[in-house]
């Protein structure tokens, strides 16, 4: 019997449009609930602490490791990620689902921990696509850039690795594409089961 809430696993490579359609994905669905994880990269203009990231230094992220406080963390670019384990496991025992955006490095890491997990992967329409979008950030130099490009294509290599493919070419077309994978995955035979078990029971006995 499956209880509790569905793990979401959602990675990108940078630029491909992920945080947005997440972000807008989390609006329309109000039982989905984001796992914010911690980083050592300094925060971007726009984001807050606690809502984006929990931001600390490299100091307390070694700490946190040393103490087994994450499900999955891994070094992307410069700069270490991690998910806490608590914060997930609570908010699947209350029945939430959770989505963690983390790339296939510590998507192998959670998977590992959570077999169950649904585990989906975004990718832009073309690799020009992707190196136009990184540029229109306005953030990064070229030399990073440049950087950025060679590990997407690294990330890319592993999409095989997932349960569903995005292509994020049109916005609200993938979009409603994420929307669609939420609703099958919550309408699995077993899950559906679980959920209504007293109903069907009841149905069954009086068949």
């Amino acid at each position: 019997m499956i209880e509790g809430g569905i793990l979401f696993i959602v990675s990108a490579p940078s630029g491909a449009g992920k945080t947005s359609l997440l972000r807008a994905l989390l609006e329309r669905d109000r039982q989905l609930r984001l796992s914010v994880s911690h980083t050592t990269r300094p925060m971007r203009p726009g984001e807050q602490d606690g809502v984006d990231y929990h931001f600390v230094d490299v100091p307390t992220f070694e700490r946190l490791v040393g103490e087994g406080a994450f499900i999955e963390h891994a070094q992307v670019f410069d700069n270490y990620y991690g998910t806490a384990e608590r914060s997930v496991r609570d908010q699947l025992a209350a029945g939430h689902d959770v989505v963690v955006e983390i790339d296939w490095q510590g998507a192998r890491q959670v998977r590992a921990r959570f077999p169950d997990a649904v585990s989906i992967f975004i990718v832009p329409p073309s690799i020009e696509a992707l190196r136009e979008r990184l540029g229109a950030r306005g953030q990064d130099s070229e030399e990073v850039i440049e950087r950025r490009m060679r590990d997407a294509r690294r990330e890319l290599s592993h999409y095989p690795e997932y349960d569903y493919l995005v292509i994020n070419d049109r916005f609200e077309e993938a979009l409603e594409q994420l929307r669609h994978i939420v609703s099958a995955e919550r309408l699995r035979t077993e899950r559906q089961a679980s959920r209504h078990a007293d109903a069907l029971r009841r149905m069954l006995g009086d068949a």
